[in-house]
């Protein structure tokens, strides 16, 4: 087995002429979780979306999972690879339940039904999540659960590398920790984690081994776990001092409230 789960080299990846990753590198060894932290509009859901192969952007640089190229593939073929997303926002698929779409997913992976259907019952246990394996996927489930559905999810189909987008938005600090224990559920020596965040404090329970800063579509510094707090103390515009990062420039532009809506939201 490689030693790396995600090897990430020279990825640029732009939407028509406006650039928005300028040359990340990135490498996540199995059994370890790294930390993504950026502001708004630094690129973080951008890197997710390329990773994870959403059509749209303008990519180039390369992305090898478990020491395998997945530049060329579409997204299904990149999770038959191992790289998962838990989503953001997760959607609701009414009349969809969320046994059935397991099984079928599983059966997408080349997963003997029987076995996979032991998966989803061990891991509806570990998880709680039985009394919604009759559910429409994630229909109506507070924030909590969707998110320790997607988590559950993953679990089941087993992952090489999980890129977990902002799973702590949106939520409560109780939802939060029951968020983070799941994903210490999930962290063995056969799987990389990656957290994209903006906020420490899911970092309070799920210690990272690695967190980096992206700025500006640029992983511009990475350290430990004290990364995080000195994140926490000073923000960024003090890792921009220290580093001699200008701050980005502001609009002189009074934006419309139309302006404030588009076909692609949260895309940066």
């Amino acid at each position: 087995m490689p030693s790396s789960a995600l090897f990430v080299q020279g990825l640029h990846a732009s939407i028509g002429s406006v650039p928005i990753l300028k040359g990340v590198d990135l490498q996540v060894p199995f059994g370890e979780v790294h930390a993504i932290m950026g502001p708004n509009g630094s690129g973080k859901s951008t890197l997710c979306h390329v990773l994870a192969g959403k059509p749209g952007y303008e990519v180039t640089g390369s992305i090898e999972v478990a020491g395998s190229s997945v530049d060329s593939l579409d997204v299904h073929q990149r999770a038959q690879a191992g790289l998962f997303q838990a989503l953001q926002y997760p959607v609701e698929i009414p009349g969809l339940e969320l046994e059935v779409f397991l099984e079928e997913a599983a059966t997408a992976l080349g997963v003997d039904p029987r076995q996979a259907a032991e998966r989803i019952s061990a891991q509806a246990r570990r998880f709680d999540m039985e009394r919604f394996l009759g559910r429409s996927v994630n229909g109506d489930l507070s924030g909590g659960e969707k998110k320790r559905s997607e988590v559950f999810q993953l679990a089941v189909l087993e992952p090489k590398v999980m890129v977990l987008d902002e799973i702590d938005s949106g939520l409560d600090i109780d939802s939060v920790r029951e968020v983070a224990e799941a994903v210490n559920e999930m962290r063995t020596e056969d799987v990389a984690v990656l957290m994209i965040t903006h906020y420490s404090r899911i970092l309070n329970y799920v210690r990272p081994d690695r967190v980096h800063v992206l700025l500006n579509g640029v992983i511009v510094e990475s350290g430990g776990p004290e990364l995080a707090d000195e994140l926490e103390e000073g923000g960024y515009a003090a890792v921009r001092s220290r580093l001699g990062i200008a701050a980005p420039k502001t609009s002189d532009h009074t934006p419309k409230v139309s302006d404030l809506f588009t076909d692609t939201p949260f895309d940066l």
